[in-house]
């Protein structure tokens, strides 16, 4: 079975420093249709102005995964953890047992444009964790390269779920598949260009749910920019 999320669906804000569509409910968007899927519980397009950001606030149980697309995005926590995130750069972070953070445009005039994923944790209370990784593009380029994984396998970042984020970036006509397991649920995102997927086209923002399906997810490059692509494995 395939659900289609078209990206003009998404709930919107526009707080003037934040401009963000939610594919799921968050905030003041409630969409009893799109709690979540599985354990993937939010993904934001976040783009905020320059000297915006999210002030210090705390959350718990959850983990959260940034991906940025452009500028640079600022990170600071109660753990003394910081950083700063550019594009091909995903930050992990754990909220366990209760952290209080901050997200800041971290950049120099620029509009930061990332995407925030929030995944229910397989455990509860853990002590709050997190890092950042750099993942070089050309290791994606028509083949699905492992960002996130339980176990921080070929050196992705290591999460608490038995969940899996995969990524790859597509010329046009250049095809990649992905074997699907009935038992598991998957959740494709596109992230930029376009994608053909097994002959529907889906565009920037546009997501596809797949669950108690065999065969394999077939995807092809659609566009004259190059597509960046996500795929989560899911448990049901």
């Amino acid at each position: 079975m395939r659900i289609a999320r078209p990206s003009g669906e998404r709930g919107h804000v526009d707080a003037g420093w934040l401009d963000s569509r939610h594919t799921f409910s968050f905030g003041h968007y409630h969409e009893p249709k799109w709690m979540g899927f599985g354990p993937l519980r939010v993904i934001n397009e976040d783009r905020v102005a320059p000297g915006g950001g999210f002030p210090p606030h705390r959350h718990a149980n959850m983990e959260i995964l940034s991906y940025v697309i452009s500028g640079a995005l600022a990170h600071r926590d109660d753990t003394g953890s910081s950083g700063v995130l550019r594009p091909g750069e995903v930050q992990w972070m754990s909220a366990g047992s209760g952290i209080e953070h901050s997200e800041y445009n971290g950049g120099d005039g620029a509009p930061v444009h990332f995407l925030q994923i929030w995944i229910m944790p397989d455990r509860v209370n853990a002590p709050p964790g997190y890092d950042q990784r750099a993942f070089d593009p050309v290791q994606r380029e028509g083949r699905w390269a492992t960002l996130a994984s339980p176990d921080g396998v070929d050196g992705s970042l290591a999460i608490r779920q038995q969940a899996w984020m995969r990524g790859v970036r597509l010329a046009r006509d250049v095809p990649v598949e992905h074997a699907l397991d009935p038992a598991r649920l998957y959740w494709l995102h596109v992230v930029q260009g376009a994608v053909s997927a097994d002959g529907d086209t889906l565009s920037a923002g546009d997501a596809l749910g797949i669950s108690v399906e065999q065969g394999s997810l077939r995807l092809a490059g659609a566009g004259d920019d190059i597509a960046d692509v996500l795929l989560f494995d899911l448990p049901p």
